[in-house]
């Protein structure tokens, strides 16, 4: 069992994704930046990677990925808005 990181680091973390995932733009890149300010995140320590979040985070990657000089339609970014918000009501755990 995994217990949600606490204290001002990790509901900042969590607050700054949220208003990433919320920011006005094309939902792809603002999923790119959003998974960008959660790694960071992670890696110092304010949030947990839980399984859960890391199976959306790779969900997420699989919708993201292009190949060189593609643009991302319509439906990458339907999967990137959707995940993005699986995530955020995860954050709560992580």
């Amino acid at each position: 069992m995994t217990v949600a990181s606490s204290g001002p680091a990790a509901d900042t973390a969590r607050a700054a994704f949220r208003e990433q995932m919320d920011a006005k733009g094309h939902a792809v890149e603002n999923a790119r930046r959003a998974v960008e300010g959660l790694d960071a995140a992670i890696a110092s320590g304010a949030l947990q990677r839980t399984p859960a979040l890391e199976a959306m985070l790779a969900d997420l990657a699989l919708a993201l990925e292009q190949d060189e000089g593609q643009k991302l339609g319509g439906k990458s970014a339907e999967a990137a808005r959707f995940i993005l918000r699986a995530i955020s009501r995860e954050l709560d755990n992580a």
